[in-house]
């Protein structure tokens, strides 16, 4: 296997891989890298392993070892709608990470010793991991059990849950607010684990549609409603800071799932709510 230095050297050569669009099969956009998922894996000694190689079978992409892995079993992509990957430890990544950010200044022109810079790319490897800490996180961990058998059957609806999310194709922040109903049959959803899946899934690198569609289904999974929606609206640095540096604009993105979908009324009554202040 690659150590460490090989892996970095695969990344600054070019031949790193390339991502393409597919589809899942279950007509979800995936964003595929060659055929491999976009995470490296560290061994007990700190080498770095070679990302596992994930196959489709029935429309669906899944791990290829997921016989030997057992972590990996319920992947779908990294980049879709998984939602029990957990990744090895990834405080193994931080002095790899590390040596890329000290290259990274290097390249700007800085200067890596000097002093405001000396421990930056430690600072910024550990940032990066807390960004990113939704990757370690898993749905079943996140609820805790914290779903009930309850004879409640009218819509439950938390808005304005507070998100911050790295945009994957800048890697620099967005930040907004999500709001989500659900419509409970026979089972009902402890009120802070809404707030928790937004958090596992906000934490990574990601487009904040995938992120709509990823909580949604989520809470689907979590307590097999009737219907889930989820709408966000997010303010994007990339439009901010960089490109058309529009200060003011804001993005709003919705997932409307069985009977939000279906019933117009249903559908009409959760927008009210959330337009409620």
């Amino acid at each position: 296997m690659p150590n460490a230095s090989a892996m970095q050297e695969l990344h600054l050569n070019g031949s790193g891989p390339t991502s393409n669009g597919v589809s899942n099969g279950n007509g979800y956009s995936t964003a595929m890298t060659n055929g491999v998922n976009g995470h490296h894996h560290m061994n007990g000694n700190g080498n770095a392993l070679m990302p596992m190689k994930c196959t489709c079978k029935n429309g669906s992409v899944g791990n290829s070892d997921s016989n030997n892995n057992k972590g990996h079993e319920k992947c779908t992509f990294h980049h879709d709608l998984e939602l029990d990957h957990k990744p090895s430890t990834r405080e193994d990544l931080l002095p790899f990470m590390s040596k890329s950010y000290r290259m990274l200044l290097s390249s700007l022109g800085e200067d890596p010793e000097r002093q405001g810079l000396l421990k930056t790319p430690e600072r910024a490897a550990k940032a990066m991991l807390f960004f990113t800490k939704g990757y370690d996180q898993s749905l079943e961990e996140a609820l805790n059990g914290a779903v009930f058998d309850e004879d409640h059957d009218e819509m439950v609806v938390v808005k304005d849950i507070e998100m911050f999310s790295m945009c994957e194709h800048h890697l620099v922040p967005f930040y907004g607010k999500v709001s989500i109903g659900y419509l409970p049959c026979k089972k009902i959803l402890g009120l802070s684990k809404l707030a928790r899946i937004v958090e596992i899934f906000s934490r990574r690198l990601q487009v904040q549609e995938r992120l709509t569609k990823q909580i949604a289904v989520a809470v689907t999974q979590a307590v097999q409603p009737a219907g889930v929606a989820v709408i966000i609206e997010g303010v994007h640095m990339c439009m901010v800071m960089r490109g058309v540096q529009k200060i003011n604009s804001k993005t709003v993105t919705s997932t409307m799932l069985g009977v939000f979908r279906d019933d117009p009324k249903t559908r009409e009554e959760f927008l009210t709510l959330c337009n409620n202040k």
